[in-house]
């Protein structure tokens, strides 16, 4: 414990938030790809808007087709593992640098600050503004995801913030 500098344990929890975050993300995988037909039935409920606060003003809004359903779901997935191989590889490339210079361990956060914004892409863009502002999603007593992509980006932004500042000396 006496070689471990304040700056190194700092380096090591930027390193660890970030294995967490991606194994936050290798769950979300797993899910998609053995629970297929349930995500896809969530994806498919808010997108068509069969359970929303039936709003005729809004209604035209949906989206009804099963096809657009998949292709929708399938953007979701791709950006989800997109996310989430940044990350990883952002873990890997900050720990090889986990010995380097200020600079070296500065620039080594790129993949994790790509990964971390695609990850405030999909949890906030995608479900929190289109999900609920667009689809009224939040409006839906069954399909709602508002809350669970909330938590997400309350840990996103924050590490996001955390591992771009420069604390490195």
């Amino acid at each position: 414990m006496n070689n471990l500098t304040t700056d190194k344990l700092i380096r090591y929890i930027k390193i660890l938030l970030i294995i967490y975050i991606s194994f936050f993300g290798l769950l979300v995988m797993y899910s998609n790809f053995t629970d297929y037909a349930s995500n896809y039935e969530y994806v498919g409920h808010v997108l068509s808007m069969d359970t929303t606060r039936n709003n005729p003003r809004l209604s035209y809004r949906a989206i009804t087709s099963p096809m657009l359903h998949h292709r929708i779901y399938w953007l979701i997935i791709t950006l989800e593992v997109t996310f989430t191989t940044y990350c990883l590889i952002g873990a890997y490339h900050l720990y090889r640098q986990i010995n380097g210079s200020a600079e070296e361990f500065h620039e080594a956060k790129k993949f994790s600050l790509i990964g971390l914004m695609i990850g405030i892409f999909v949890y906030y863009v995608c479900l929190q503004v289109i999900g609920v502002e667009w689809f009224n999603m939040d409006t839906s007593q069954v399909w709602n995801a508002k809350d669970w992509a909330r938590h997400i980006v309350d840990f996103l932004l924050p590490l996001l913030i955390f591992v771009a500042l420069r604390t490195e000396h």
